[in-house]
C-alpha cells in the first residue's frame, strides 16, 4: 500500500496584529475531504507535524454552517475522530520522502503561525517539488511555501501559479483587518502568482506536480486532480 504524507500545522492558535491569539489548528473538511479520497483509493495516511504533537483541530470547522448544517457538522465529526493516524503523528525532522507517493497540506489558520517560518517543513517542501511527486496544498496552507527559501534568499515557488485564500475571502471572514500579514500578499511578494477565483467556490490550480486549491470547497476537486496524477 502506497504512502501520502499529510504535514499538518502544530498550533492551536494564531497570533493576530494586536498580540491576541485567535483559537485555530486545521480546518476539519481539508484534511477529511482528502483522506476520504485517498484512502478509498488504497492509499495509506501518514501524519506528520513540528515535533510530532497531536494536531488540533479548529473547532470553528466543525460548526454546521461550514458543513451544510448539522447532519453534515456530526458526519465530519465522526470522520475526524475515526482518523486514528491524527492520533500518531510523526515529527517533521523524521520525514523521508522516499516513502511517500505525494505530499499534501491541509489549511486551516495554523500554517499562518508555524509552517510559514517552519525551515524543516520549507526543506520538505523544496524537495517534494524538485522529486516531481504530487504536493497538494490548500487554502491557508499555502503560507507554508513562504518558508521554502532557497540558499540565494529566493523562494522556490517563484514563478509557479497557485491558487490560495484570498484578500477577499480573508476579509469576508472578518479578519483581514487583524492579521498581522494576507496570504495572497505575502505569496504575490516572494513571486508566487497567485490565481484568485471566486470567494468560497471551488478552485484548483495545477502548474507542474504541483496541485493547489483557494478554499476549504476546494479540498475534494484537489483531491481528486493529486488521484489523477497518481494514476
Amino acid at each position: 500500500m502506497s504512502k501520502i504524507l499529510f504535514v499538518m500545522t502544530g498550533v492551536d492558535h494564531w497570533t493576530l496584529a494586536d498580540g491576541t491569539k485567535h483559537p485555530t489548528g486545521f480546518w476539519a473538511e481539508e484534511a477529511v475531504a482528502p483522506y476520504e479520497a485517498f484512502q478509498a483509493a488504497g492509499h495509506e495516511i501518514v501524519v506528520a507535524t513540528p515535533g510530532g504533537v497531536v494536531p488540533t483541530v479548529d473547532r470553528g470547522s466543525l460548526a454546521p454552517e461550514f458543513n451544510g448544517g448539522q447532519e453534515g457538522a456530526d458526519k465530519v465529526a465522526a470522520t475526524l475522530a475515526s482518523i486514528t493516524e491524527l492520533q500518531h503523528p510523526i515529527t517533521l525532522a523524521d520525514v523521508n520522502l522516499d516513502d511517500y507517493v505525494a505530499v499534501f497540506y491541509p489549511g486551516g489558520h495554523g500554517p499562518m503561525e508555524d509552517l510559514a517560518v517552519n525551515p524543516v517543513s520549507g526543506r520538505i517542501l523544496i524537495d517534494s517539488l524538485a522529486s516531481g511527486k504530487p504536493l497538494a496544498v490548500v487554502c491557508h496552507a499555502p503560507a507554508a511555501l513562504l518558508a521554502a527559501e532557497k540558499p540565494d534568499g529566493s523562494n522556490a515557488f517563484a514563478g509557479y501559479k497557485v491558487a490560495a485564500f484570498t484578500n477577499a475571502e480573508e476579509t469576508q471572514a472578518g479578519f483581514a483587518d487583524k492579521a498581522k500579514w494576507l496570504l495572497e500578499d505575502r505569496l504575490t511578494e516572494a513571486g508566487v502568482e497567485v490565481q484568485v477565483g471566486e470567494p468560497w467556490v471551488p478552485h484548483v490550480v495545477v502548474d507542474r506536480n504541483l496541485v493547489t486549491g483557494q478554499n476549504p470547497a476546494s479540498s475534494a476537486p484537489l483531491a481528486i486532480e493529486v488521484l489523477k496524477k497518481l494514476a
